[in-house]
């Protein structure tokens, strides 16, 4: 049955530093209907991820700004309610990036649909979606890591870094993860299998990796910046490999980051650091997502999950996966299984 009115979080400021609530506003609306080659969905399972603060902002680097007033854009698990694509019928489960919204139009070009075969329907946004594949596809690609390897993953209890460190570690890698807290680092050694793991509040941040990584580091996945990447730099190995994936300790910073001159490659060491984009290796999605669900079919669940419902709140925690303090992957379930 379709509700009569539709919620919807829009973009009521852009934000300044961390995003606050008076960030975004609820409004309420008719439920839209499908034109020819769309699909009306219901959103089940809604993803919070870091890339959305750049889409608050105004950085035409990344993707188009989102306006004022419209819907927050963000990857979503849905059902279809009503389809006028040949493709989908009501009932199946598909993902796209649908937004922070109940009910939400879909193009039947684009949408994906889920096999609820491979996983929990929430790993459609976390393992077998763009986090699993963006760790997948960053480390395989561009890591290039090989049996023996050192690699250390920074934000590694998080959604990307949680699978980048266990992907390493099925490479037959050594893998040392940087996290804060310590539960942080007992889940990253004790459930996922990281060989150590330093907390990034340590007085002497340098000195713990050099004793982690007494060789030198072969493989650098990057997803924070700053101190971290600047302890990190002068520990790289000849012909290291850096995978520059995200940068999360200035998204929401209200001045140009300060980059150290020893965080570039280094050509004498023959260091290569690459920044990554997933969107740029969609040909690769299905053999990766395939890989991932079969690992996970072994596994069980590879990462954690922090969720929470949408009626529990209305600013929908979004600034908790743009600071690092969630664990895992971050999730709003917004309607029933």
């Amino acid at each position: 049955m379709i509700a009569n009115t539709n919620r919807q979080i829009v973009l009521a400021a852009r934000p300044v530093g961390a995003p606050k609530e008076t960030d975004f506003r609820l409004v309420e609306g008719p439920v839209p209907p499908p034109a020819e080659g769309e699909l009306l969905v219901r959103t089940i399972w809604l993803s919070l991820d870091p890339y959305m603060r750049l889409r608050m902002g105004t950085d035409l680097r990344y993707y188009p700004p989102i306006p004022l007033g419209d819907v927050i854009v963000g990857g979503a698990v849905s059902r279809v309610v009503e389809s006028r694509h040949p493709k989908f019928a009501p009932g199946d489960i598909v993902d796209d990036y649908t937004g922070w919204q109940d009910y939400a139009i879909a193009q039947g070009a684009s949408a994906r649909r889920v096999n609820p075969a491979l996983g929990p329907l929430s790993t459609a946004v976390g393992v077998l979606g763009m986090p699993g594949l963006t760790a997948y596809l960053g480390l395989v690609k561009v890591g290039r890591p090989a049996p023996g390897d050192t690699v250390v993953i920074s934000a590694a209890s998080g959604a990307v870094g949680a699978v980048a460190g266990q992907v390493a570690k099925i490479a037959g890698c050594r893998v040392v993860g940087i996290a804060g807290g310590a539960e942080k680092l007992r889940y990253l050694t004790q459930e996922l299998g990281f060989d150590e793991a330093i907390d990034r509040h340590t007085d002497d941040l340098p000195g713990a990796l050099a004793a982690a990584c007494p060789d030198g580091i072969d493989v650098y996945f990057e997803n924070v910046g700053g101190p971290i990447g600047d302890a990190i730099y002068p520990l790289l190995a000849h012909g290291a490999r850096v995978v520059i994936c995200g940068g999360i300790s200035h998204y929401n910073a209200t001045e140009p980051p300060k980059v150290a001159s020893h965080s570039r490659a280094d050509p004498l060491h023959r260091d290569r650091g690459e920044g990554f984009n997933i969107y740029s290796y969609g040909a690769h999605y299905e053999h990766a997502r395939k890989r991932l669900a079969r690992w996970l079919g072994k596994a069980g669940s590879p990462s954690r999950r922090t969720s929470w419902t949408a009626s529990r709140t209305r600013r929908w925690r979004f600034s908790a996966s743009s600071t690092g303090s969630n664990f895992g992957k971050l999730l709003v379930r917004v309607s029933a299984e």
